[in-house]
């Protein structure tokens, strides 16, 4: 039975994901702007672009340790003000020094931030006994949405970063704070030793995840990641390089990408109750697969502006399975597994962009979408490690037990 505490408890989670897509895209979408502020090279940029997702990595480690003397809420709810602080200084500092302290700021409060809403999303999870992890990831998108029409806006008024900045932050900070009372988690169940891969531990010993188990999850997530950072680096030099579209145009695969994500969220929890996360997951991979594919072919921008929708679609429910099916195999050790599996996010977003830059410059851009296009259907070998086959939630196919997730 859901009770008031879970759902509030699920409600202010979303709004925490919701608050970390306004922020992270703020930033993101206002890189030249950054740039063109501290008079940052480009050659040095990718530096400190790259600097942001290592911290985020380690911090993500960090919080594996963490988490077993404080409770992933606990992390949340002090790593999320600590982020949109990080979003003012960059907006606020005037020499280079500053703009490096501030992205290592946001860097390792996003490490932190990412694991532990992932690990309360996933406990909320197996206290609800069905699907909602991707109501989560669509809030984000809707978040990303947002921030992304506030930079726009930003952009277009020509206004500084720490005016575009400082409303958001003012309004989100204490938003955030008030939202967090409610954080909650479920249940955390120890399987009995030796019962499954999780039920090794000992006792008076931390239940272990050995890394041969969760590795098929962790390349699942990195290639879900190098094909989303394609989208995102790249989309609209593809299109205006390649296709030959208009300046204008090709600004729109990435927006057209997001809100296909958030689509593709918003009614994914479904499709897991109804199909099995295994039978969503499958399908997600062969569309944006296929998304790559028209790409990769495509004659003209709005033949690209096609692929990248299909992409939008089938990348959408990766991401956030990949952390239920943490949850699942390691019911234990859920917390543990699933800030292990978030390195694999800022692994997959470090390789991907570089990746295809690298092969569409010595090859074809083309060509280069043939990669991502690869990796991604490399994920049908690992769908069984999203669980038993079929795995069916809700209308009359509720599972009996309530550690299961995804």
């Amino acid at each position: 039975m859901t009770t008031a505490r879970l759902r509030h408890g699920r409600a202010s989670l979303a709004f925490g994901f919701l608050v970390q897509g306004v922020t992270f895209a703020l930033l993101v979408t206002r890189i030249p702007a950054v740039q063109d502020r501290y008079g940052i090279s480009d050659g040095l940029l990718p530096a400190f672009l790259a600097a942001v997702p290592v911290l985020a990595g380690v911090a993500s480690v960090a919080t594996e340790k963490v988490v077993a003397r404080v409770r992933p809420g606990v992390v949340l709810r002090w790593s999320q003000p600590v982020v949109l602080l990080a979003l003012l200084g960059v907006g606020a500092g005037s020499e280079v020094w500053q703009a490096a302290l501030a992205l290592g700021v946001f860097g390792l409060a996003v490490g932190a931030l990412d694991a532990s809403m992932n690990m309360l999303g996933v406990s909320l999870q197996r206290a609800y006994g069905r699907s909602i992890m991707l109501g989560f990831h669509a809030a984000y998108s809707l978040g990303g949405i947002a921030g992304a029409s506030l930079a726009w806006a930003g952009a277009h008024w020509d206004l500084p970063l720490l005016v575009s900045y400082l409303p958001v932050v003012a309004v989100l900070l204490p938003a955030a704070l008030v939202g967090s009372r409610w954080y909650t988690e479920g249940e955390r169940p120890v399987p009995p030793a030796g019962d499954g891969p999780a039920g090794d531990e000992t006792a008076g010993k931390s239940p272990s995840v050995p890394f041969r188990l969760l590795m098929p999850l962790c390349l699942v997530m990195a290639f879900a990641y190098i094909g989303d950072s394609t989208v995102s680096n790249w989309s609209a030099k593809y299109l205006q390089d390649v296709l030959g579209s208009s300046e204008q145009l090709a600004t729109v695969p990435y927006n057209v990408y997001m809100v296909t994500t958030l689509l593709g969220r918003a009614v994914g929890d479904l499709g897991v109750r109804r199909l099995g996360a295994v039978a969503v997951v499958r399908g997600g991979s062969v569309l944006a697969a296929a998304g790559f594919g028209v790409v990769a072919v495509a004659p003209g921008a709005w033949w690209g502006m096609l692929g990248f929708t299909l992409l939008g679609l089938g990348l959408c429910v990766i991401v956030p399975q990949t952390f239920a099916a943490a949850g699942r195999m390691f019911p234990g050790a859920s917390d543990v597994a699933v800030a292990r599996l978030n390195v694999f996010n800022y692994v997959g977003f470090l390789v991907g962009s570089p990746l295809v830059g690298a092969l569409g410059g010595a090859w074809s851009y083309r060509g280069a979408m043939l990669v991502p296009m690869v990796l991604v259907l490399a994920t049908l070998l690992y769908a069984r490690s999203f669980g038993a086959d079929p795995a069916r939630y809700g209308g009359g196919h509720e599972r009996a037990r309530a550690a299961d997730v995804g």
